[in-house]
């Protein structure tokens, strides 16, 4: 997969792009980021990107221009129009269900706004949609769209070493993961659950399922209207809260 992120910060981005997993995963050829910086992009000979909105306001908004010359460079180089997000929270909420759905595009351009955001026209041209990472302000779309970034990219074949390192997590299959453990058996005299030591597979992953609905209704009983339960699990949970009563 190819990912270009359009950004007033190419270094910031390159730096978390280059490390673990993710990093791996691009020196190895499997992923390929490309971060533009809009500055490059602009003809103000003082390199500005941004100016005065109008109807007056605090702060400044980014012009349209040298973004859209930045897609203009990207779609010429792959040789076909990418798939344009703008990171703003006024954008629908990322879903594990979302990042599924982007992992199976060939590539994205991520834009990273800054000040008051960006000149709505380039929006209005380029844009395909708007993705949002939670409901809060940042200084600037770097963050989210790194976020972005990890939780698509770790989704490719061959970027995690088994594809149960994902579909086993909270949210990936409308649950959240069970608990898990490891050495020393003890410690501040809490125990592992027995089970795990049995060597008993199904026994195994029947108590990680059941963990994995305790989990989700104590913790997110929203997802439990849409997760996909079998005849057993809604038989265990209703079970859980009949004692919950």
């Amino acid at each position: 997969m190819r990912i270009d992120i359009a950004t007033l910060f190419p270094e910031m981005c390159e730096t978390v792009l280059s490390e673990s997993i993710i990093g791996r995963a691009r020196r190895k050829g499997i992923l390929q980021f490309f971060c533009h910086n809009i500055r490059d992009y602009t003809l103000d000979k003082h390199r500005r990107v941004d100016d005065a909105p109008y109807g007056g306001g605090m702060g400044m908004v980014m012009q349209a221009d040298p973004i859209y010359r930045c897609f203009e460079d990207v779609r010429e180089k792959l040789g076909k129009r990418p798939h344009v997000i703008y990171l703003s929270p006024q954008g629908k909420s990322l879903t594990q269900a979302k990042a599924v759905e982007l992992s199976k595009m060939d590539g994205l351009m991520l834009i990273c706004g800054h000040y008051e955001g960006v000149d709505e026209r380039v929006i209005e041209e380029i844009v395909d949609e708007e993705i949002s990472i939670g409901d809060y302000v940042l200084t600037g779309g770097e963050l989210p769209a790194l976020v972005l970034a990890d939780t698509v990219c770790r989704l490719i074949p061959g970027v995690l070493s088994d594809e149960e390192s994902f579909t086993e997590e909270s949210h990936y299959a409308g649950l959240l993961e069970y608990p898990q453990y490891t050495r020393p058996p003890v410690w501040h005299d809490r125990e592992v659950p027995s089970v795990l030591f049995t060597g008993h597979h199904a026994n195994i992953r029947k108590w990680r399922r059941e963990q994995q609905i305790v989990r989700t209704l104590h913790k997110r009983p929203d997802m439990l209207k849409d997760a996909p339960l079998d005849k057993e699990d809604r038989k265990f949970l209703r079970l859980l809260q009949q004692k919950e009563e």
